[in-house]
C-alpha cells in the first residue's frame, strides 16, 4: 500500500469511562431511537415488539459492539488501519476476492454491466486490502449515511423554528403531510438548515476528542434526557394517556408476527451505530485500563432507555388525542405536530419545538460520530492534521448530501443520473435520497456487521479478542455465566475452578455462530429476500 500511516504512538484518549460511554451512546442514540423506533413499534404491536427488540439487542447488538470496541482499542487505529493490522490470513481474503470476481464476470455475461462492475470493483478492493475491505466498507458506509443524514438533520432543525414561529399548527393529517412534502421538495428551503447542521457537527469534531466530542456529549446527553422527561410528563398527564402507556407495557402476543420479529432484528443492529466504523473509531481512543464489557452494557442500556423513553413521550399523547399509533414514518414529522397542536393548552408550538429540538440533538450526536470516522481515517492513513481532515470531510459529505437534498423526492433535477443508473442496473430507487439510504442501511450496514463478527470469530480469533477485553475487566469475563445470573459473582464459595460457560465462552459462541446467523437473516429481510405476508 502507498498510504502514509500515522505511526506516532501518541494518540488522544477519552478523559474517562463516562466520557467514552456518553460519546458512544450519543453516537448510537440518533433519529433511529426517537423517530424510527416509535413508529415501527406502533406498526408492530407495541409492547410485544419491545420485548422482541430487547431480546434481539443481545443477539446482535451487544456482541458486535464488544467486537468493535476491542478491535479499536487493540489497534488504536481507524477502521481500515485496524483490520489491516490484524489481518493475518491473506490467502482466505484472496479466495473471497476470487469469488467476487467470478460473480462479476457472471453478471457481465448476462448483460448486467452495472452489477458486474460493482462485484469486480469489490474483488479488486479485496485483493488489495485483504480483510481491510471490512474496515474500508465501514468508512464508506459512514460517509454515505452522513451525506443523507445531513438532509434529515436539516429537516428537524428547520422544524424547531417552524414550531417556534407557530407554522406547525395543523388541524388535519392531510395538512401536516402537505406542508412536510412541500418543504422537503424545495431544496432552497432545506439547504440552509442542512449546511447549518453539518457545520455544527464539524464545529464539535474540530476540537478533538476531549475538548470537542467528549465535552459536547456530556452536555448534550443530559439535556436530551431532560427534554424527554418534560415531554413524557406532559404526555402522561393528558386525559386518555393511559391507553398509550398500556400499549407500550402490556404485550399482546396475538400481535406478534414473523415480520415484526424480522423488523426488530434489523433495528437492533441499526440502532447501535454498528457496521459504520463509529464505535470502532471511538474505541480506538479508549484507555487500556477501561472495562470494555461494562462500557458496552452501559452504552446499550442508555441507547435502549432513550428509545423506550421516546415511546413514552409519543404514544400517551398520540392515544390521548385519538391519533393512530401505526402512522409509519410520518409519525414524528407529521403526526406529532398535529398531536401537540390538539392538546388544547395553547402551547402546542412549545411542545413541537421541544420535540424537534430533541430530534436535532439526537441527530447531532450521531452526525458527530459519523464525521469523526472520516476525520480519524484521514489523520491515520494520510497524516492530515485534524483541522484539515475536518474541513475536507465536511466539504465532501455536504456536497453529496446536497445531491440527496436536491433529489429528495424524485430524479427530476438529475435526470441524466437516473438514466445512467437505469442503463447500468436496470432500475433505481425513487430518488437520490432513497438510493443512499437503501445502499447504506439495507446492504452495507448488515454486511459490515457480518464481516466484523466473522473476522473476530474466525480470522483474528476470539482468544485474541478476549485477551483485549480482559484488560481492565477485572476478570469479569471469566465469571461463570450462571453464577452471574444467580447473583453470586462475589461469593468465594461459588467460584468454579473450570472456565466452563463463562461470559467469555458465551460471547465467543454468540460471535462465531448465533450473531452472524441473525445478521444474515436481518440482511435478507432488509433486501426483500425474506419476508412474510
Amino acid at each position: 500500500m502507498n498510504m502514509k500511516r500515522n505511526t506516532s504512538n501518541e494518540r488522544e484518549h477519552w478523559g474517562g469511562s463516562l466520557g467514552f460511554i456518553f460519546a458512544a451512546a450519543g453516537s448510537a442514540i440518533g433519529l433511529g431511537n426517537i423517530w424510527k423506533f416509535p413508529y415501527i413499534t406502533g406498526m408492530n404491536g407495541g409492547g410485544v415488539f419491545i420485548l422482541v427488540y430487547l431480546f434481539c439487542i443481545f443477539l446482535i447488538g451487544l456482541p458486535i459492539m464488544i467486537c468493535e470496541i476491542a478491535i479499536g482499542r487493540h489497534t488504536q487505529k481507524n477502521p481500515l488501519g485496524a483490520f489491516l493490522q490484524l489481518d493475518k490470513n491473506n490467502r482466505l481474503s484472496r479466495s473471497f476476492g476470487t469469488v467476487f470476481l467470478l460473480i462479476g464476470l457472471g453478471f457481465f455475461c448476462f448483460g448486467k454491466y452495472g452489477l458486474g462492475g460493482v462485484f469486480s470493483l469489490i474483488a479488486v478492493i479485496v485483493y488489495y486490502f485483504g480483510w481491510g475491505f471490512v474496515g474500508l466498507g465501514g468508512i464508506f458506509t459512514g460517509f454515505l449515511i452522513l451525506a443523507f443524514y445531513g438532509t434529515v438533520g436539516g429537516w428537524v432543525t428547520a422544524y424547531i423554528f417552524k414550531g417556534l414561529f407557530q407554522q406547525l399548527n395543523f388541524e388535519t393529517v392531510e395538512e401536516a403531510s402537505q406542508v412536510f412534502n412541500n418543504f422537503v421538495a424545495s431544496p432552497t428551503s432545506v439547504l440552509p438548515y442542512q449546511i447549518v447542521f453539518m457545520l455544527l457537527c464539524a464545529f464539535v469534531v474540530w476540537f478533538g476528542i476531549k475538548n470537542g466530542i467528549e465535552l459536547a456529549s456530556k452536555l448534550l446527553l443530559p439535556f436530551l434526557f431532560i427534554l424527554l422527561i418534560i415531554l413524557i410528563l406532559r404526555g402522561i398527564t393528558l386525559d386518555g394517556a393511559n391507553k398509550g402507556i398500556e400499549f407500550l407495557v402490556s404485550p399482546d402476543f396475538s400481535k406478534l408476527t414473523p415480520e415484526g420479529v424480522l423488523v426488530a432484528l434489523g433495528h437492533a443492529f441499526f440502532s447501535l451505530s454498528l457496521g459504520m466504523g463509529c464505535i470502532l473509531t471511538y474505541g480506538s481512543y479508549l484507555d487500556p485500563s477501561k472495562n470494555i464489557l461494562s462500557s458496552s452494557l452501559n452504552i446499550v442500556f442508555l441507547d435502549t432507555m432513550v428509545a423506550l423513553m421516546a415511546g413514552f413521550a409519543i404514544f400517551p399523547a398520540v392515544f390521548a388525542m385519538g391519533m393512530s399509533p401505526d402512522a409509519g414514518p410520518g409519525l414524528a414529522l407529521q403526526i406529532m405536530p398535529l398531536t401537540f397542536n390538539s392538546i388544547g393548552d395553547h402551547l402546542g408550538w412549545l411542545w413541537s419545538s421541544l420535540f424537534f429540538l430533541l430530534l436535532s440533538i439526537a441527530a447531532w450526536t450521531s452526525g458527530i460520530s459519523l464525521l469523526e470516522v472520516l476525520v480519524t481515517s484521514l489523520i491515520d492513513e494520510f497524516k492530515f492534521s485534524r483541522h484539515q481532515a475536518v474541513m475536507f470531510s465536511t466539504v465532501i459529505t455536504t456536497a453529496l448530501g446536497v445531491l440527496a437534498t436536491v433529489c429528495c423526492t424524485d430524479w427530476s433535477r438529475l435526470p441524466w443520473l437516473e438514466k445512467a443508473l437505469v442503463a447500468l442496473f436496470g432500475s433505481t430507487n425513487n430518488s437520490m435520497f432513497d438510493l443512499l439510504d437503501n445502499i447504506s442501511c439495507n446492504y452495507l450496514l448488515p454486511l459490515g456487521g457480518l464481516g466484523t463478527s466473522i473476522f473476530v470469530g474466525w480470522i483474528w480469533g476470539t482468544h485474541h479478542a478476549i485477551a483485549e477485553i480482559r484488560r481492565g475487566s477485572h476478570q469479569t469475563v471469566d465469571v461463570n455465566f450462571f453464577t452471574l445470573l444467580a447473583g453470586l459473582k462475589d461469593d468465594p464459595n461459588s467460584q468454579e475452578k473450570t472456565h466452563t460457560m463463562t461470559l467469555a465462552t458465551v460471547w465467543g459462541i454468540f460471535i462465531r455462530f448465533i450473531t452472524p446467523i441473525c445478521v444474515i437473516i436481518a440482511f435478507l429481510h432488509a433486501i426483500g429476500w425474506l419476508h412474510f405476508d
